[in-house]
């Protein structure tokens, strides 16, 4: 019997490359093909440890690409599409706009043409509760799978609109997709210019560490591996169809994130630095997740064990981020594939 193959787009990412070691690991009956362009945000030296693996497969490609998309599913006639691959940074959108466009939209209608040509068991988009907009600050209100999308972002407003193609695909031509929608991630290999990487790095070089406005934005954070089970659920047990809502029950203002860190780390919070705050800056988000716990879902961090193992694995592995920062890790694909070419 052949290995059923999983596509993961995104898979050089943050959550999409845990989820691609998480695949690997938990199902050696699967091929896993990670498929990235290896933007600014990509990298494969996270992959060291599964890349010999005889179930781990990576693929250099553009998803705006639709020759090569199509050509990838002709070969390979996958049977599950996860589809991470996104520009994500809220900040890089207001400065630039058309290359969300360009890859969260286009990119998207290319996979899900594909998906269609080669009949896939389970198309999985995996997007953000940035859709639903802004909730105000009162604790007993939560996004829920109902909410109306009201991006605020070019980000947000880019990954509405893949929503709503995927949802278009399922209802048009019956393609079997779910749509998950998660708060905020962090835990190993999160990039550096995002909140608690980039807290975690500028503390340990005792580094000012900016923080938007007056810091009490509020966010639901989630530990990645948690999103991982999360998504495995989906893919073999969602209703086709549905969004399901992937939510930490962490609430937590930017600040107080700020704060923990400095504290676990024993440094000062002179090093906080209030900055002029983003454009567009939502207040709050926060997840209800109870119809992907009816699935069988529950999260197993909660925040404060979760933020300890985080910087822990900050600590452990100061080479990885450090060759993040410094550029070097841009040249790992070269080193390591160029005798494929």
């Amino acid at each position: 019997m052949s290995k059923k193959k999983v596509l993961v787009t995104g898979g050089a990412g943050f959550i999409g490359g845990n989820f691609v070691q998480y695949m690997v690991n938990k199902y050696p009956d699967y091929d896993v093909f990670n498929l990235d362009q290896l933007t600014y945000a990509g990298d494969l030296t996270k992959h060291s440890g599964i890349e010999k693996m005889a179930n781990y497969h990576f693929v250099k490609a553009d998803i705006s690409d639709r020759d090569v998309i199509f050509s990838i599913f002709e070969k390979e006639n996958f049977e599950y599409v996860i589809h991470f691959a996104a520009e994500s940074h809220v900040d890089r959108s207001i400065t630039d706009p058309g290359i969300f466009v360009q890859t969260n939209v286009l990119g998207t209608q290319i996979l899900l043409d594909a998906s269609r040509a080669v009949g896939v068991t389970k198309f999985v988009h995996v997007s953000t509760d940035e859709v639903y907009g802004e909730l105000d600050f009162d604790p007993t209100t939560f996004f829920t799978e109902e909410t109306p999308l009201k991006p605020n972002s070019p980000y947000s407003a880019s990954k509405a609109s893949s929503d709503l193609l995927v949802r278009a695909y399922h209802e048009t031509y019956g393609l079997p997709v779910n749509i998950t929608r998660c708060s905020n991630n962090y835990g190993p290999y999160h990039f550096p210019e995002k909140l608690i990487p980039l807290t975690i790095s500028r503390v340990l070089n005792d580094q000012k560490v900016p923080v938007y406005g007056d810091g009490k934005n509020i966010r639901d954070w989630l530990h990645v591996i948690d999103h991982c089970a999360a998504i495995d659920l989906v893919m073999h047990e969602g209703v086709n169809g549905e969004v399901y809502n992937v939510g930490g029950h962490n609430e937590r203002t930017n600040l107080e994130v700020v704060k923990t860190i400095i504290k676990t780390l024993g440094k000062s919070e002179e090093l906080i630095e209030f900055v002029k705050d983003r454009l567009g800056h939502d207040k709050r988000y926060a997840i209800d997740p109870t119809k992907l716990e009816n699935l069988g879902w529950k999260p197993t961090y909660n925040f404060e064990t979760g933020i300890a193992q985080t910087i822990q694995w900050y600590l452990d592995n100061k080479e990885w981020w450090e060759q993040i920062i410094s550029g070097d890790y841009q040249n790992y694909f070269e080193k390591q594939y160029s005798i494929n070419k």
